[in-house]
């Protein structure tokens, strides 16, 4: 079982290839949803779902201070998740219960801390979307327009301004390949295994939402 040691063991230890490590383990886990729209695929088990994205933590790591708070929420969602793993299955159980209590979108909710963590594995696949669409050796026009997609219309004004203060920390592209101990052509197959796993995943966890009335704009 994981533990919310491990989660942070994941972002500070160090993983020879962190990319090939995240692409496999979202491969495996896609396998258990990619029939999801048939309504066939398995169900996923919370503790397994902790354990595969507590490997996205290093990335946010090596984004630098421009996402240190992203890293924060994402790390402090997940530690959340962790500890309902002790007493709930799968995903969806989660939701189950904060649905009962009517605490789905509550702050520090289980309902909540998965919507964030969610969150957080679509910003790394927006991030290598946009790695991957331009040559730029800086990446703050990559990062920029990834958060603004994915996390800003749900960030308070603040909040915004402080990530954008702070894109100017970002490393530069081969910087960033060289953390993640790649050279731009290994990268880019990795990343297109990431977006290709995750895409399904993310659309699994947004059905167990909307399959509950729940909708979602927050």
């Amino acid at each position: 079982m994981v533990s919310s040691e491990s989660v942070m063991e994941h972002s500070d230890s160090a993983i020879a290839s962190p990319l090939s490590a995240i692409a496999d383990a979202f491969e495996e886990l896609v396998e258990k949803v990619k029939d999801f729209k048939t309504g066939s695929c398995d169900h996923i088990r919370l503790d397994t779902f902790c354990e595969i994205a507590s490997l996205v933590t290093v990335l946010f790591r090596c984004l630098g201070l421009a996402f240190k708070f992203a890293e924060m929420e994402y790390v402090s969602k997940l530690h959340g998740l962790v500890e309902a793993s002790k007493t709930y299955q799968m995903l969806e159980d989660i939701i189950d219960h904060d649905v009962a209590n009517d605490t789905v979108k509550t702050s520090g909710s289980y309902s909540r801390n998965l919507r964030r963590v969610r969150q957080g594995l679509d910003l790394i696949r927006a991030i290598f979307e946009q790695l991957l669409s331009t040559n730029d050796s800086s990446l703050k026009g990559v990062a920029s327009t990834a958060y603004g997609e994915v996390c800003a219309p749900y960030h308070s004004w603040t909040v915004r301004a402080a990530v954008y203060a702070g894109m100017y920390t970002l490393p530069t592209r081969d910087q960033l390949f060289v953390k993640l101990n790649e050279t731009e052509q290994t990268a880019e197959k990795k990343m297109r295994r990431y977006i290709s796993a995750s895409l399904p995943v993310i659309e699994y966890i947004d059905k167990l939402y909307l399959s509950r009335d729940i909708v979602l704009d927050w």
